[in-house]
């Protein structure tokens, strides 16, 4: 007597492979999406296990803090807007929540400044790498906008000094009909919305562009050919001399 087992057994994983090889398969959009995606982004380029030597320098360990502080400003204005923009001027707790709020932006700012300005004496745009720098640069210029909204939404004389001596400068420029630095209810949306989208976006494209381009390497000593140079042949016997 033969008993059948009434569950049907499952693939295993080379079914699973040669399934998902099918040439039929190739042309749907899903298995271009992923083609893409896998070809532009390799796992092993997302998630190295090794990096080259001179990464351990510490300016790309301000580099990181950049990114942790980042983390703790997100976190902090999370419970800052679930609790309200008033709470922190009656409660203890807000205020201690405010102050890590301002503190880690502090943080944010001066770790992102040197990791900038060293980036930018070591030229970290050579190697094909104008798209990670232009990204850093960009994702401060915004950062900056993001603080000064937060400055414009304290709801104290600070935030009121302030808008009042912005708004003269920026309606000169015709941008206060747009942006309007005495509305509260406008700068409030830009700081916790807008603007902190922006930041995420390009920190997150930041990162990827390190990841595939990698970290530039230190200039190179008098007589070695730079990263990334084509010497001709009738040169290489020179170069290597």
């Amino acid at each position: 007597m033969t008993i059948v087992d009434p569950k049907p057994a499952r693939p295993d994983q080379a079914d699973l492979d040669k399934a998902a090889g099918r040439p039929e398969d190739a042309a749907q959009w899903t298995a271009k999406i992923r083609e893409t995606a896998v070809e532009a982004l390799p796992p092993q380029k997302l998630l190295p296990d090794r990096q080259p030597a001179y990464v351990a320098s510490w300016i790309y360990v301000f580099g990181v803090t950049t990114i942790c502080a980042l983390l703790v400003v997100i976190a902090t204005g999370l419970v800052l807007a679930i609790m309200g923009p008033n709470w922190w001027h009656v409660s203890s707790t807000g205020l201690f929540v405010n102050s890590l709020h301002l503190w880690s932006v502090e943080v944010f700012f001066f770790a992102m400044v040197v990791h900038l300005w060293g980036k930018f004496f070591m030229a970290a745009w050579r190697g094909r790498r104008q798209a990670t720098w232009i990204t850093g640069v960009v994702c401060f210029l915004v950062s900056v906008g993001a603080a000064f909204t937060g400055y414009l939404s304290q709801q104290n004389f600070d935030s009121q000094w302030i808008s009042t001596q912005a708004k003269d400068g920026i309606n000169s420029t015709g941008a206060g009909a747009i942006f309007n630095v005495t509305n509260f209810g406008q700068m409030i949306m830009w700081h916790i919305t807008l603007l902190p989208l922006c930041v995420l976006a390009l920190v997150g494209i930041h990162v990827l562009m390190v990841r595939l381009r990698g970290v530039v390497p230190p200039f190179p000593a008098k007589g070695e050919v730079p990263e990334g140079t084509e010497v001709p042949a009738a040169n290489a016997t020179e170069v290597e001399a």
